[in-house]
């Protein structure tokens, strides 16, 4: 059964308590109602985006009253008075610290009548945007909202990013500001900027922490661009997108095309760039699957016309992934070609499980075995006897519909019915199931089961502690994911 490729939608952002937006107020004039310390927080903030800070206070406090002698950036002017409406005229936002929500709500309609984006110092319910907090390497700032609802949470989360993002990254983005206009000039094809800024990254990355020159932007130049298409064979791994190499990451953000697989998981596309087109490729055994040589000219088709092509396969693309016939046409027809490994499902699966598939004193050997083969059926040239050896551990990929005959085979071949094994099904993804049985009861457990997902079986003496109940208690630390950082 075949079916053809089908372009899939990119998929609608999760809502957002918060927009996220910046600011430029550069020689605007802002307004701080109030003289409190928390006031003269915001009129810094503001002075250091280099907006005119006009402070409304009766009575400003001592900070405040320093702030106006050495602003950050832009000048901060107090007037010692209460807030008018015709203060609003002209302004580009407006702050208040406000003793009590009926003066907030005064401020902030006078402000929405003139036009003018309002926040009233920790009270939310009046305030047209906030400020959360920031991780500044300026040009390069980065913002935090908790919308509200825990700023030291906020604070916490702020302090975790200072400590991953260099200081250094502060010159890199000042030189890309700078360079930015030279490289317009340049007349550069979308992909060629983007291949420039990859380079630039790559070396900010490698040496945060120097300082970037015209010497530096002259090598980055003369590198020739990348001429014509590419394509990339990308490992998305078993299931869990944290289990992503950096190297797959940037591939699926500098890709135009990606072309992917029913079995990968959908939450991996969320890293690819909004605007690269994704197109199922369905390859799932015993289903209908696109054929495969209708794959390798689509994907020669794409890079024949400048795209830059991911072809993103689940687990790691050499291993049962037909990653050689895909590799094969590439060079027959000229497309440049390179492979991002990614981890297979036996490495995932065993993560998950607790268990070194190569125990000391218990494995010699680990092997990897197909159960289907290209006409779906049991491959006839499996080497029975070294699925028998008691020394191996054996990982059996696609073996849905040929368990069956395969273990019938193994025990023929000298394999020990009560050979610990296992089966497990959408290996490291939030709906994983784990079957733990012996290899002479496992095919029977594994039919009664409604299977949706990928399936891996693994046979060996390195999985009896997962028999019995055992199995429920290596899983137990799992129950607990860390959510994901996008």
């Amino acid at each position: 059964m075949t079916r053809a490729p089908q372009q899939i939608g990119t998929a609608r952002i999760a809502p957002l308590s918060r927009l996220p937006a910046f600011f430029a107020l550069n020689g605007k004039r802002v307004i701080v109602a109030g003289g409190s310390a928390a006031a003269t927080w915001k009129a810094e903030l503001l002075s250091a985006a280099g907006a005119r800070v006009d402070v409304l206070a009766p009575e400003p406090g001592e900070d405040m009253l320093a702030l106006a002698i050495a602003p950050p950036y832009g000048s901060v002017v107090i007037a010692r008075r209460n807030w008018s409406a015709d203060d609003f005229n002209g302004a580009a936002v407006a702050v208040a610290d406000c003793p009590n929500d009926e003066a907030a709500a005064q401020f902030a309609a006078a402000a929405r009548n003139a036009g003018v984006p309002v926040n009233v110092i920790d009270r939310p319910a009046f305030c047209d945007f906030s400020f959360g907090a920031i991780v500044n390497r300026s040009p390069l700032v980065i913002g935090i909202s908790t919308e509200g609802a825990s700023p030291v949470f906020g604070q916490a989360i702020r302090a975790k990013i200072e400590a991953l993002i260099p200081q250094g990254f502060a010159r890199w983005a000042a030189a890309a500001l700078a360079w930015r206009p030279r490289l317009r000039t340049l007349a550069l094809s979308f992909r060629n900027r983007r291949t420039f800024w990859e380079r630039f990254t790559a070396r900010a990355m490698a040496a945060p922490d120097r300082t970037p020159d015209e010497a530096e932007l002259d090598a980055l130049l003369a590198q020739a661009p990348r001429a014509g298409g590419s394509v990339t064979l990308v490992g998305a791994g078993p299931g869990d997108p944290e289990l992503l190499t950096l190297r797959a990451v940037r591939a699926l953000q500098s890709a135009d095309v990606i072309l992917f697989d029913d079995l990968v998981s959908t939450d991996i596309l969320d890293f690819a760039r909004r605007e690269a087109k994704r197109m199922l490729v369905g390859k799932t055994g015993h289903a209908p699957s696109c054929r495969q040589d209708d794959i390798n000219a689509l994907m020669i088709s794409l890079a024949k016309s400048g795209r830059a092509v991911v072809r993103l396969k689940g687990g790691d693309p050499m291993i049962f992934g037909r990653g050689d016939e895909e590799m094969a046409a590439c060079r027959a027809a000229g497309i440049p070609i390179e492979v991002v490994p990614g981890i297979t499902t036996a490495q995932g699966a065993a993560s998950r499980l607790l268990v070194s598939l190569t125990r000391r004193g218990e494995a010699r050997r680990l092997q990897y075995v197909t159960g289907h083969s290209r006409g779906g059926a049991l491959p006839e040239d499996i080497d029975w006897p070294s699925l028998a050896d008691p020394t191996v551990t054996t990982v059996v990929y696609m073996p849905t519909k040929t368990l069956p005959g395969l273990v019938d085979a193994a025990l023929k071949a000298g394999l020990e019915p009560k050979t610990p094994a296992v089966a497990v099904i959408s290996a490291t993804r939030a709906d994983e199931r784990v079957i733990a049985a012996t290899i002479a009861d496992l095919p029977g457990r594994l039919a009664a089961e409604p299977l949706a997902g990928p399936v891996v079986v693994m046979i060996g003496r390195v999985l009896e502690h997962l028999q019995g109940g055992a199995n429920e208690a290596a899983m137990a630390p799992f129950q607990r994911r860390l959510p994901l950082a996008k």
